[in-house]
């Protein structure tokens, strides 16, 4: 995939894949093996990087009655903090713009050309409003201020392009507190995020929220994050006419080419409590705030309508059966 969209100019593929220890050794040789032939094939050169989620974000599991569980030598049992807690390796890349997508989402060559039109439309979307963000942010710089007109403009941008609705009575302020506001949510990492069809697939959607500042955003909720106990909020959830497939083109980068701090952006009381199993034994596990959920909640974010097939996950040894994944007869 990477040969057909995310090729530089130079026809360098850069690839990143964060996994556990455990599997680093046997997925490098497993590239090794086949570089030569990928390569030639596709007339690039691949740079594949590997990280792994950091040890210090694991959490103690606990059982149902909130007790911490230890295994039989007695030792306390510790569990992956989730996603997010790969938000550290996130800011580490170093590039323009970054594609991120599930290992699990692959599937047969031929049925993916619509994969890489789409993605190819993702990132057009990206540069066209980070275009737009930094002119306005360098034109902010300017030590003459911008008439009201330009200041309506990019408020009607930043409502109508972005989808942050500006918190009540934000219609009475002054300019120069418009100015203010208008800088902090230019000024912020960016994704645009490819959504599917619902088909009743587990995992997330694209919602809007209310957040902390008043203003109201979109944002990807998963399921674990809902109360299904409350009633208006399970409605909502089970009315959602599209999915999160983790087709995310981002960048994390600023307008004077810095890199920004991407733990500013996050929203630290957005983690969440699942339920997992260790040998057969029903636990509690804390996650972290949701790579794609609260640790990107105060990003500028934008959804696009991807088709269906562009989605081809595995999460079942079932979906192994899907026509995507089986091969040619």
């Amino acid at each position: 995939e990477a040969a057909f969209y995310a090729k530089s100019g130079d026809n360098k593929c850069h690839v990143h894949f964060t996994t556990l220890p455990e599997h680093l050794e046997l997925m490098d040789q497993h590239f090794k093996e086949n570089q030569e032939e990928l390569e030639n094939k596709y007339q690039v050169k691949y740079q594949i990087e590997y990280s792994i989620q950091d040890p210090s974000t694991d959490v103690i599991a606990v059982d149902m009655e909130n007790n911490p569980v230890r295994d039989d030598h007695g030792m306390l049992i510790f569990r992956p903090g989730g996603h997010g807690a790969l938000l550290k390796n996130l800011g580490s890349i170093k590039a323009d713009l970054i594609i991120i997508k599930n290992i699990d989402n692959v599937c047969h060559d031929r049925c993916k050309p619509d994969t890489y039109l789409y993605k190819k439309v993702l990132a057009g979307k990206l540069i066209e409003l980070q275009d737009q963000i930094f002119a306005y942010l360098r034109g902010l710089d300017n030590p003459t201020p911008p008439s009201m007109k330009v200041v309506e403009s990019m408020w009607s941008f930043l409502e109508h392009k972005l989808h942050v609705i500006p918190p009540a009575g934000s219609e009475k302020w002054k300019k120069e507190e418009r100015i203010e506001f208008l800088r902090k949510k230019f000024n912020r990492p960016i994704r645009v995020c490819g959504m599917v069809e619902n088909e009743g697939e587990p995992g997330g959607g694209p919602f809007w929220a209310e957040n902390p500042d008043g203003t109201v955003s979109l944002q990807i909720v998963e399921s674990s994050q809902v109360d299904h106990e409350n009633a208006p909020q399970e409605l909502i959830f089970q009315s959602s006419t599209h999915f999160n497939p983790v087709d995310i083109v981002c960048s994390i980068q600023d307008y004077n080419g810095g890199t920004f701090e991407l733990k500013n952006f996050m929203n630290p009381r957005a983690g969440f409590i699942t339920q997992k199993s260790i040998d057969s034994k029903t636990i509690k596990a804390q996650e972290l705030p949701g790579l794609w959920n609260g640790s990107m909640s105060d990003w500028n974010t934008v959804f696009v309508e991807v088709p269906l097939n562009t989605f081809n996950p595995v999460k079942t040894i079932n979906d192994l059966l899907r026509t995507e994944h089986l091969p040619t007869i």
